[in-house]
């Protein structure tokens, strides 16, 4: 073979190998990801309580996710300062470790609710702050997840300082479902009850019932009925400004979730 025809048959062959590797470029997936979210919804609830007194609520947050399984992610949301004494808001930072085998996923990690301004004003003097820590850990079976937090910090204001005793310990136990029963619907079903360590009277049991459609572009819609056991005359919250009692609201009341959102 001459010395222009192997020249000839070597550029023949990179140029075909050269459209191969970039397809193979290209079918790489990213080691991370990152998007965010922002949504419109009729409330704010959590684990059943309205904390926005059944007033809407903007939300949104962002989240990374590494190929690893490991993420991090900030989300955050308007709040009531009834319904959460003083706060002028939510701030949530989260993350953890999350792997799949076969059609089963465990996922543990932390949960840190921030609340700023959130706090106790303490007979005497001084404050005490809501914010809490949560450590947590799921299962997940195809569409069915049974999910265990416990606070790590005392829940939500809850202390020896502004109520008697710690609620450190406290915790939350949850069973989710959310099965897809046909294209871009979703069925979502949870039930879930919260203890509030040593103040029996404030544990409550939650459940919903709900519907998700998913759109192109991110898009999605919900709605949702949401119930408590929750004593009433607890979670009865009133504004009490100038001495005359207004907008009380049962925030563990039967309620309906209303929302859109889009991820990006």
């Amino acid at each position: 073979m001459t010395r222009n025809r192997l020249n000839v048959l070597l550029c023949a062959l990179l140029a075909g190998a050269l459209p191969l590797s970039a397809q193979a470029e290209e079918a790489a997936a990213p080691a991370y990801t990152i998007t965010s979210n922002i949504g419109v919804f009729s409330q704010y609830i959590f684990r059943g309580i309205s904390y926005t007194q059944e007033n809407p609520a903007v939300q949104g947050g962002f989240d990374f996710a590494h190929e690893s399984g490991a993420y991090l992610g900030i989300w955050g949301t308007n709040v009531s300062d009834l319904a959460l004494s003083n706060a002028t808001g939510e701030i949530d930072l989260y993350g953890g470790f999350a792997k799949t085998y076969g059609d089963w996923t465990v996922d543990v990690g932390f949960l840190q609710f921030i609340f700023p301004g959130g706090k106790y004003d303490l007979v005497g003097g001084g404050t005490e702050s809501l914010n809490t820590l949560e450590l947590n850990a799921a299962v997940s079976w195809k569409f069915i997840q049974l999910k265990y937090s416990y606070a790590v910090t005392d829940y939500f204001g809850f202390s020896k300082k502004s109520f008697g005793a710690d609620s450190d310990g406290s915790d939350y136990l949850e069973l989710n479902a959310n099965y897809e029963f046909m294209p871009s619907w979703v069925l979502n079903a949870h039930v879930g009850h919260q203890k509030v360590k040593n103040y029996g009277d404030y544990d409550f049991t939650d459940w919903k019932l709900g519907v998700t459609k998913n759109f192109e572009g991110g898009w999605q819609a919900a709605v949702a009925y949401i119930d408590t056991n929750a004593d009433k005359t607890l979670y009865t919250i009133c504004d009490n400004a100038g001495g005359v009692q207004t907008r009380c609201k049962d925030t563990g009341d039967s309620k309906w979730l209303l929302y859109v959102k889009r991820t990006f």
